[in-house]
């Protein structure tokens, strides 16, 4: 009677064992048909392998934001559309990040200008700087760039963050469930993009990014105003932020690779005069019937080598200290900007 039993008993741990490996296979096989997609997950916070943040002094930024104009957008616009964000001016967007901010508000659009365009190259092409305290308060905003002013294409934006609940004023995000939105990354690292993505895209050139619209994105999940992303996901980031700081907060757009065979002259000829132009010694810079407020000199890598404010229609600066080559020159008026090349030989 024994001696069956224990027959028995071998039986049947034979058969359990077969039936786990069973199950164990078919799970396998299951998990191999599961769309990738349901597992995905971008690139991670700073410091993390494989993240795409790139530190706002790396030597691979050649230029930054010639000039920005912002359309702010309300501080609550399910509250009081008509009570705008005011944190910041226009003007905080443009050169090298330092944490002076323009703050978009829900739904505001900043319109930034470059001077020489963006090109498409190898890898990543520019990157949007925002104020985030860390990796994880994150207000993230669209992007669309352009070759003529015109025609805007917007970069395909994906969001994985759940929709199910409000994330509030100051709850969190995950970094790896955001891909191609502005506000990735926390501040003083940039978020990158790739032209690549927009080749063939019709009436733009890819080679020669004039401008770019950033455009934040109201990140509630109730259809009256959210907004979504490429994929049809409402993007839900941290909503309602009832401040004069509300919305993405842009800080700087670093240029990687740039087109200075195609400058863009931003000027007019009877309103600006510089010369002579190459320069050796000297250069006159002469505008008729404005008064320049202040002039910046860049060189290629987008450095400040001269800032004045000379307050005068005319007025000639030294050059014979200048190492040759190209540079940039910003003129600010009462109203305007005024953008040129100039040559150092």
């Amino acid at each position: 009677m024994l001696c069956q039993m224990i027959i028995k008993f071998k039986k049947c741990l034979k058969k359990s064992k077969f039936l786990v490996r069973k199950k164990f296979t078919f799970g396998l096989f299951f998990l191999l048909l599961t769309p990738l997609s349901l597992f995905s997950q971008y690139a991670p916070p700073v410091g993390y392998f494989g993240t795409t943040a790139i530190h706002k002094d790396s030597s691979c930024f050649k230029s930054w934001a010639a000039s920005c104009k912002v359309q702010r957008g309300s501080v609550d616009i399910s509250d009081n559309p008509d009570s705008l964000a005011s944190y910041g001016n226009d003007e905080a967007a443009c050169g090298v990040p330092d944490n002076m901010v323009v703050s978009l508000g829900d739904g505001g659009i900043a319109t930034l200008r470059f001077n020489p365009p963006i090109s498409n190259g190898t890898g990543f092409d520019f990157a949007i700087f925002e104020n985030s305290f860390n990796d994880n308060f994150l207000e993230l905003a669209f992007v669309e760039v352009s070759s003529d002013s015109i025609n805007y294409h917007r970069f395909h934006a994906i969001s994985l963050t759940q929709t199910s609940q409000q994330t509030g004023a100051f709850d969190t995000l995950d970094t790896r469930q955001l891909h191609n939105l502005a506000g990735k990354y926390r501040s003083g690292y940039g978020t990158p993009f790739d032209l690549e993505e927009l080749r063939g895209a019709c009436a733009l050139n890819v080679k020669a990014i004039s401008h770019m619209r950033i455009i934040d994105v109201v990140g509630s999940i109730n259809p009256d105003y959210g907004t979504k992303d490429s994929q049809g996901n409402y993007i839900n980031d941290p909503w309602p932020t009832p401040f004069n700081s509300c919305g993405f907060d842009l800080d700087a757009v670093g240029v990687i690779h740039n087109n200075t065979s195609n400058i863009l002259s931003l000027t007019t000829k009877n309103i600006l005069s510089i010369y002579p132009n190459p320069a050796q010694e000297k250069i006159t810079i002469s505008m008729f019937e404005k008064t320049m407020k202040s002039i910046v000199i860049t060189n290629i890598s987008g450095k400040e080598i001269l800032f004045m404010q000379p307050n005068t229609d005319e007025i000639s600066i030294l050059t014979e200290s200048f190492s040759k080559g190209f540079y940039f020159l910003k003129i600010k008026t009462e109203h305007e900007f005024f953008y040129e090349k100039i040559i150092v030989q």
